[in-house]
């Protein structure tokens, strides 16, 4: 496994970066795509690659000079516009794409963007693939003349792409009804936006269902604003405010879902797996009787999941490395406290709208409500401090860090936990820590940031 640490442009989640900012420039997208093709071209002979982009004002100048670059090296590139992130990954996989591609900054602010990169069989391009591209990226940039974004034709998006993906998503829960619930769906005015109408609008044929969608106009710079899977209170507010039965929110490319209970309470990922992996058990889908989680979930899931019999394993943050995880255990099904929930029998990556339609489906054959369902789940009380930071230095190098993290590990032994790293997509350090007393947890949540700002902050 390569840390994210070991990388210059790739995080966990491709390249991301304000736009027009460096590593998000003219030059360095056009070499990205460049470099994409160059690899693809080292089997293919004529590449395909599929294209999407969410709903930012640069996500289009963006996908108009990375198709310049894939063009350039040999590849046919078709945009199917503004889709979600799983949408491209299942259009590769599906229709005999070579690759795909996403433009999208996923939950961050609209100022941001980012590029996601997938191979021909739906999966994120592994670490070796990423960093040969990279390699060549840095090693090239400075050489080449990248087109002005504004000299590059608008792509033309071809619509059939975005239905194919609708169609799919309908198939993958056959017999779904939603008669009788209420139900709000927040899509944070990003990719989801473009999908779900039209998906709900064919899941509730006798209007039988009500369904309230909510952020569904973006202007490119509201994308995540006060909304989304960042902001799950503002779904969890409505939920309550129009009387539904649940809420669900996803985050700006839509490969991430939350949900909300009729009281307002706000459903996280943790859950999520509690009652898809008990629904999997019980009808002999769950493989070995294991999920993957990672670091961050909490230990009142882990507690959960033993108690109806089910083993959980850790994998660090990133729902590339979970898919590492239940690749190498033949798990069937994993994810991230954030709402990215794997389904590998039905999809290659994290999916918000499928995952959305797996819990309805769940809660329609189960007659029982999402808050019954996670009733049993004692959540332990956990913090969560984000610190800017000015560089990445290895936590244990820093001595004042290290003393801080090692007195809450002391402490809490056997009645909490403590997780530092840092993130994959930003220039943050995240302090977690769970224990039994909410006092002793906070306090060692601020003496540990407190070191990092002091040693590190930005």
């Amino acid at each position: 496994m390569t840390s994210a640490t070991e990388r210059k442009l790739f995080g966990t989640d491709g390249i991301r970066a304000i736009a027009g900012e460096p590593p998000l420039d003219p030059t360095t997208i056009f070499a990205t795509g460049l470099a994409l093709g160059h690899s693809l071209k080292k089997t293919v002979f004529a590449p395909r690659v599929i294209l999407g982009r969410d709903t930012r004002e640069s996500s289009s100048w963006i996908a108009a000079t990375v198709t310049a670059g894939l063009r350039q090296a040999g590849a046919h590139v078709e945009s199917a516009g503004v889709v979600t992130t799983p949408a491209v990954a299942f259009l590769a996989r599906s229709l005999g794409f070579h690759a795909g591609v996403v433009i999208s900054a996923s939950h961050n602010p609209w100022q941001d963007n980012g590029i996601k990169l997938f191979g021909g069989d739906g999966f994120k391009l592994p670490d070796a693939v990423e960093l040969a591209i990279e390699d060549e990226i840095l090693h090239h940039a400075a050489q080449i003349q990248a087109p002005h974004p504004e000299s590059l034709p608008p792509l033309e998006d071809n619509a059939a792409l975005a239905a194919q993906y609708t169609q799919f998503l309908i198939d993958s829960v056959p017999n779904l009804s939603l008669a009788g619930l209420h139900i709000v769906a927040d899509c944070a005015n990003g990719a989801a936006a473009a999908i779900a109408p039209e998906l709900f609008h064919r899941l509730n044929p006798a209007a039988d269902a009500q369904i309230e969608l909510l952020n569904l106009v973006p202007d490119g710079r509201n994308i995540n604003l006060n909304c989304g899977a960042l902001h799950p209170q503002h779904v969890a507010a409505e939920t309550v405010l129009r009387g539904a039965h649940l809420g669900l929110t996803f985050d700006g490319d839509a490969d991430r879902c939350l949900l909300a209970g009729p009281r307002g309470n706000v459903i996280n990922g943790d859950a999520i797996l509690l009652v898809a992996a008990r629904d999997l058990k019980a009808r002999g889908m769950l493989t070995g009787n294991l999920v993957v989680a990672t670091t961050m979930s909490n230990m009142g899931l882990e507690a959960a999941l033993k108690h109806s019999g089910i083993r959980m394993m850790r994998a660090p943050v990133g729902d590339r490395y979970v898919l590492e995880q239940m690749q190498a255990n033949d798990a069937a099904l994993g994810g991230e406290q954030s709402g990215h929930i794997l389904f590998p029998h039905l999809a290659t990556t994290g999916d918000g709208l499928l995952t959305a339609l797996v819990v309805l489906d769940l809660i329609a054959r189960s007659g029982r409500t999402i808050d019954e369902l996670t009733a049993d789940l004692k959540v332990y009380p956990q913090i969560i401090v984000n610190v800017r930071v000015r560089e990445k230095k290895p936590l244990a190098a820093v001595h004042a860090v290290a003393a801080a993290i090692r007195a809450a590990e002391d402490e809490l032994r056997d009645t909490g936990r403590v997780v530092i790293r840092y993130s994959g997509t930003e220039p943050l350090a995240r302090v977690m820590i769970e224990a039994e007393s909410e006092a002793a947890m906070k306090r060692h949540a601020e003496a540990i940031a407190a070191a990092i700002r002091a040693e590190l902050g930005a």
